[in-house]
């Protein structure tokens, strides 16, 4: 029995190294490989193995024709399977390098705000993230004003701002909560949207195991546990205010 072990061991500590071994003897192949088997992980869904065989790509061939193909391709693949963030670097590496004319900078960078909007599924946690898309929209409009695209941003951007808007109505009725009347009024100015008529715009449903824990946005299960009271930073505002008013007087 203790044989039988140890030939056992001994065959599996084989196949280890062996296995390793032809991983570490992919090197020095020509961009057709690496570009097949890049491909060929894409469709097996390995997208991590996907990714280590366009390095090898980029590393061995960096002036290869296959190259900017490969880098939409790896956007697309990232996109397709919800890595939103991956999706933007090789669209930023795209566009970085390879975007050789107006048409392909147009498709990357319509690509790229699609790749952000897809990436805010609960906009109340992302704001920077709202702006930098919110931003790209617009420049995009102003770049590309007759793209087939532009229709598509156009609408991106309207519920971006929306998302925003009620973002920051969210975040004035979280200073009135607690007492903070200036903070309040600085967000619920941000928030106006003149062109919106605000009587008709329905606010996204927070499905129920959200609404537990992060409320509906006006208020959280846990309010009635916060006291009907001036916080500490708002007292003493307040009171440096008035000592201030009273020094002037």
């Amino acid at each position: 029995m203790t044989h039988l072990l140890k030939f056992f061991l001994a065959v599996s500590t084989l196949l280890l190294f062996s296995s390793c071994s032809k991983d570490l003897e992919e090197y020095n192949k020509p961009a057709i490989y690496w570009y097949s088997k890049m491909i060929e992980s894409i469709s097996e869904a390995d997208l991590d193995r996907a990714d280590d065989y366009y390095s090898s790509l980029q590393g061995e061939h960096i002036g290869s024709p296959l190259l900017p193909q490969a880098t939409f391709i790896m956007a697309l693949a990232h996109m397709y399977n919800e890595e939103y963030l991956l999706a933007q670097h090789y669209l930023d590496e795209y566009l970085r390098r390879f975007a050789a004319n107006s048409s392909d900078k147009e498709e990357a960078a319509f690509l790229k705000i699609k790749a952000k909007y897809l990436s805010l599924p609960n906009p109340r946690r992302d704001q920077a993230l709202i702006n930098e898309a919110i931003a790209d929209a617009k420049q995009f409009k102003k770049e590309y004003p007759h793209s087939m695209h532009y229709y598509v941003v156009d609408t991106m951007l309207t519920r971006l701002i929306l998302s925003k808007a009620v973002l920051d109505d969210a975040i004035a009725s979280l200073y009135e909560r607690i007492d903070k009347p200036k903070a309040a009024a600085f967000y619920k100015e941000k928030e106006k949207r003149t062109w919106v008529d605000w009587s008709i715009v329905q606010r996204a449903e927070i499905p129920w195991y959200r609404e537990w824990f992060e409320g509906d946005g006006t208020s959280s299960w846990y309010d009635f546990l916060i006291p009907d009271t001036q916080s500490v930073v708002s007292r003493n505002s307040n009171k440096d205010t008035n000592n201030t008013t009273q020094r002037k007087q």
